[in-house]
């Protein structure tokens, strides 16, 4: 008990601060509005395209859409958490804490074997991807997720798992799945699906089509000059968003695709109008640069000449995709399993644009390469490429440095 009561003075500490920090925010939005010579057209569409990227991250990291009445009054998750999961247990299936949110050394101070500790975390909103409401009795009443949920990560500058939030890197430790079979709701012949999934996959079809082949989590960052986001094409970044919003996290909000016999509408919508803002932030995320020292310089650069002759045709400019002009590779065309494929608009995949490569293994949609050096030996064997094995090391150097 004494160290809840601490927890609930750190939270309620916390929360004065930012009601200061949200008030000293309105007052400088007021001196914003006061009378200034007016822009010029440039500077005002950078100013917009500035505000829109603010919302944007602001709905990345904290929009639920209302899918709180699936997490909560369908899943009865709210329940599971405030009994059952402690920090240790939410480490491991691999959610992540924000420490920018954590009062200075709260954590030495703290049970992380109890599950009041987690209910302290979001009440703090320090938890990477959820969103919490917790009455004064410190029970969780709703509970929903955000995008930042499967694609962001934290730096662990704190201890593993807990660090500064790094948006756009995909959480390949999060077992969605193993999170999701928790609720008591569900039958078990489908928390054996949801166990079998493993951390970094996700199946955004099982729930429509009783199927399950998951895919990786994507990294949502350098997608800027990418037309199409997912594995299989169907649409661009804003189709998707708005399909994981709606039949995923349980949004409340209108998707239709007449090509998957999906038509959901709700009244109000919460989603479409976020989206455009959600768009711009994503589009704003640069792939992260490979660390100092972990890319052989010589050996990239003889690499992006092989890459160059064996692979550019498809990775169009480098790092892209020959998506962008429509192009689409049936499943044996690269080796590559088609179930999930089968289960789509397409049928088929799209090239993958290569980004921050170095930072989300394991690689294709469903993670059957563990390695690039994994990648690279596959497609020369597919594609009968004929590298030696010098030039199979040089061509990973080059990737390790996209």
């Amino acid at each position: 008990m004494a160290i809840e009561r601490r927890l609930v003075k750190a939270a309620s500490v916390f929360s004065v601060v930012i009601a200061a920090t949200a008030l000293t925010a309105c007052h400088t939005t007021t001196a914003a509005e006061s009378p200034r010579p007016a822009a010029t057209g440039e500077s005002l569409a950078r100013q917009e395209s500035a505000a829109q990227i603010t919302e944007g991250q602001r709905v990345f990291r904290f929009e639920t859409f209302g899918d709180e009445k699936l997490w909560t009054d369908t899943l009865h998750l709210n329940e599971v958490v405030e009994k059952s999961v402690d920090p240790t247990t939410a480490l491991k299936v691999g959610l992540k804490v924000d420490s920018d949110v954590l009062p200075a050394g709260i954590l030495q101070k703290v049970d992380l074997k109890s599950p009041a500790t987690t209910v302290a975390l979001l009440k703090m909103n320090a938890v990477v991807g959820l969103q919490a409401t917790v009455d004064a009795n410190n029970h969780i009443t709703r509970l929903g997720v955000t995008c930042a949920l499967c694609h962001s990560n934290v730096d662990n500058s704190v201890m593993a798992g807990i660090g500064k939030r790094k948006d756009g890197w995909p959480n390949r430790d999060l077992n969605v799945g193993a999170i999701i079979a928790l609720s008591p709701a569900l039958p078990a012949d489908k928390k054996a699906v949801y166990n079998s999934w493993g951390p970094g996959k996700y199946d955004p079809r099982y729930n429509q089509d009783g199927k399950s082949t998951p895919l990786m989590l994507p990294p949502p960052y350098g997608l800027a000059q990418i037309k199409n986001e997912t594995y299989t094409a169907e649409g661009p970044i804003s189709y998707w968003n708005a399909y994981v919003a709606v039949t995923q996290m349980g949004g409340q909000g209108n998707f239709s695709d007449k090509r998957l016999g999906i038509d959901v509408k709700h009244s109000p919508d919460l989603v479409t109008s976020k989206l455009p803002a959600l768009r711009a932030y994503q589009h704003s995320l640069a792939a992260p640069a490979p660390p100092a020292g972990s890319v052989d310089a010589a050996g990239a650069q003889r690499g992006r000449t092989v890459f160059d002759r064996t692979c550019a045709s498809c990775h169009v400019g480098g790092s892209g995709t020959d998506n962008n002009d429509g192009k689409l590779h049936p499943p044996a065309e690269t080796g590559m399993d088609g179930a999930y494929a089968a289960r789509t608009a397409n049928k088929a995949y799209r090239t993958t644009p290569l980004r921050g490569l170095w930072q989300h293994a394991p690689y294709f949609h469903d993670g059957s390469a563990a390695t690039l050096a994994d990648v690279v030996t596959h497609y020369n064997r597919v594609r009968k490429l004929g590298l030696t094995a010098e030039q199979q090391s040089d061509l990973v150097e080059y990737l390790k440095s996209l």
